[in-house]
Order: C-alpha cells, then structure tokens, then sequence
C-alpha cells in the first residue's frame, strides 16, 4: 500500500479522494477544493490496489467491472474528473503515467496485431456494434447518432438538437448540389444517409462492416419511402465501386487502423470525380501520434486507434487533392458523452437484465473514461475537408454558416 499512497500523493493536489483499504483503515489524498469535491473509494482486497498500480488505466478499470474498486462518495464521473483535472493535457502533468517499463510494454502489445484485414475489420465491428440494437436505444439519441453531436448551448440544448445540428454542421461543408450521389462509408444506423437525401435530395450510399445496423438502416429508408433513393450495402470500403460526388464519413476512420490509413483516403480519392470533395469527422489526439490504451482496444474498439492530425494529413499529402478546411472540436465529444453516460446510469436495470452487472460497469467506465480524455486529456475531434479541384468549393467558410442556417431552418 505504500507504493499506492506515493502514487496518490504525487496524484492529487486539487480536491480530495479518502482511500478505505480492505483492513478498514483510511486515508485521504489532496486538499479541499469546491468545485471537484471530495469523492471516497473502498477496495475489497489488497490485489485490487496492485493490480491499479501495474497499470493504472486497465487496472482500475477491471477492477471496478469486477466490484473489487467501489466508489463509495460521489460518483464514477466525479472520480475520473477529480484524476484527470489534477493531470490535464495541456498543463503536461504525468502523474497518471504508467512508469517507463509498462509504456514499453503497451507500445510493444499495440504494434502487434495492428492489420486490420476486411476479414478481420468485420470481427472488430461486430464486437461493438452487433451487441444488440437496444442497448444502443437506452442511450443514444432518437435517430441514433452515435458520434460527437454539435452543441450551439451545451447549458440548455438537448442531445437530439445537438445532433441534429451536427448533422447540418456537416452536410453543410459537403456543398451538396441537385443530382448529386453522396457516399456514406460507416453509416451506422442510417441516420446521416437519410439526412442527407431529405434536406438536399442526393442518391446516397451508405455502408457498414455491422450486420446489425445495416437491418435498421434498411428498415428506416423503406418506412420513410426513399428505399430507391437511399440504399445501404453490407461491405468494406475498400470494396465501394462507383463514382461519388461527395464522400462523407463520421466516426469510422477511427476503426481503420493506422496502417490503413493511406488506403483509406487514396480509395475516397479514387471514387471521386476531379470536382469531388470528402468531409472526414474523426476523433482524434490533440498531440503527437501514440498508441490505443488497453482498456480501449481489450473491451471497447478492438483494432481501434485514434489519429493525430499529422498523420492524417501525412497519409493524405502523397494524393493530388487539397485539405480545403480543417476544424478541431474540443468540448463538444465531452458533452456528447456526458448526455449518453447519463441515461446508462438511468437505465442500469435494464442494462443489467440484458447483460449483467460487470457489462453495465464496463459500459459506464468505457463512457466516463472517455468523458474526461475529452474534458482534460488529449481527445479531440477533426472535421477535414479535402477537395480533388481547388475551384470545386467557394474560396471562404461563408457559405458553410450559410447553408448550416438554412439547414436548420429547413424542415
């Protein structure tokens, strides 16, 4: 235990975490600070508190799904918050940091195994995505956005405007025109493809590696009569076929795989004509490149990676096409998160009858983890846009804010 308190020590300074370890004795950590609180855990045995030390992130984490790491005074949500604010990005605080020997050994374990074959990119999203569409209904959005949304009034807005208001944010910097055809690669359940042909009237094609999805996705076009117009195929996109005027993707290019990269873009490149433009929305690290943690790629995104932006644009600079607008949304992943993590807690019961208890807490650390990565770690999210002509699009973002007006208005 002495090995634990150095490190909580060294941990926290702002805000106070009180420590009940399995003999019954406490400890508490930090100094009084108002607006992180005081929050208490209790651990049920001593290799519970060893295995947090190994390694910090899938230790703690384990231990929570297993109930050997409760928290006691607050919530999950105000336990991660109160470590990372004591540890932000920006502020280059380490004292989270697994020590030298453990980095080694997480670079060594993420560059094995990092292909991600059609085969094999099929396995990863059905690990996710193909866990049953109900789950997915308890907290997600009525349209079932399952990305960063876009807050205009984080304070008062609810989650479904905000992603409706994504949804315009993005068609908006896709300068869609009459006739167009419009490809979808990770559509999800449908919902941007049907956006898209509502408000703008384009043919779109929507694809996904999720049998799951891809049953909803087809059942919403048929309900709403578009069936002809908006159509969905079970396929990688390394396998599209086509020519496309636009290109859109929205929370996939994380599950390409950092090897993949160049494969992916070089394939939207080909299946665009010379006036083409792809608008690419991605979370992304705000930093260098570096690796999945293990919590992530064990239980959530096997095969996963989030990208830094120079190697995306690394990936990118070899193809005869321009990156014609880059945005970086900070915060707004972190309120998404926020939204979803709330109505998990709410329908815990539900969650716990459809699965079983260790499920829901992974799914409420999977949420809260990556909460605080966006409110204080190193999580971000990237909307780039590139263009294969560099008179395909207006020479200024006027007409972005201009058509996202009009979008919103539109009904």
């Amino acid at each position: 235990m002495a090995l634990f308190d150095l490190f909580l020590s060294r941990a926290i300074k702002r805000g106070e975490v009180t420590i009940t370890y399995p003999d019954g004795t406490q400890r508490t950590f930090g100094t009084p600070d108002a607006r992180l609180g005081h929050v208490g855990l209790r651990f049920t045995d001593k290799g519970a508190i060893r295995a947090l030390v190994r390694d910090p992130g899938v230790g703690a984490a384990e231990m929570f799904m297993a109930g050997r790491m409760l928290v006691e005074r607050g919530t999950l949500i105000d336990l991660l918050v109160l470590f990372t604010d004591n540890n932000r990005w920006e502020e280059g605080s380490t004292g989270l940091d697994s020590n030298w020997f453990g980095r080694m050994l997480a670079v060594a374990r993420f560059k094995l195994g990092r292909y991600n074959s059609i085969r094999r990119s099929k396995h990863n999203v059905a690990h996710h995505y193909d866990i049953g569409n109900a789950l997915y209904d308890l907290f997600l959005d009525a349209d079932r956005q399952y990305s960063c949304a876009y807050f205009l009034d984080p304070a008062n807005e609810s989650l479904e405007q905000a992603q409706d208001d994504k949804k315009a944010h993005i068609a908006a910097k896709l300068a869609i025109r009459p006739g167009m055809r419009v490809l979808d690669i990770g559509c999800g359940w449908g919902g941007m493809a049907l956006y898209l042909h509502q408000k703008t009237g384009a043919d779109v094609l929507g694809v996904t590696l999720s049998e799951e999805q891809i049953k909803v996705a087809r059942d919403r076009a048929a309900a709403a009569g578009v069936a002809d117009k908006v159509k969905f195929e079970l396929i990688d996109y390394r396998e599209v076929t086509g020519t496309f005027d636009r290109i859109v993707s929205v929370g996939m290019f994380e599950h390409v795989g950092r090897e993949n990269y160049r494969t992916f873009l070089k394939k939207c490149f080909d299946l665009l004509p010379q006036d083409g433009v792809l608008l690419l929305h991605t979370i992304g690290r705000a930093g260098a490149p570096g690796i999945t943690d293990k919590f992530t790629d064990k239980y959530i995104f096997p095969g996963g990676y989030t990208p830094a932006l120079s190697e995306i644009l690394t990936a990118s600079e070899t193809l005869r096409w321009f990156t014609t607008d880059i945005e970086q949304l900070r915060l707004h992943y972190a309120y998404t998160l926020k939204h979803w993590y709330d109505r998990v807690v709410a329908n815990r019961d539900a969650i716990v009858a459809m699965y079983d208890e260790r499920f829901y807490r992974m799914w409420t650390w999977y949420l809260a983890s990556f909460y605080v990565s966006f409110l204080n770690g190193i999580l971000v999210n990237y909307q780039i846009q590139f263009a294969r002509d560099r008179t395909a699009l207006p020479i200024t973002r006027d007409y972005m804010a201009e058509e996202e007006r009009r979008l919103r208005a539109k009904p």
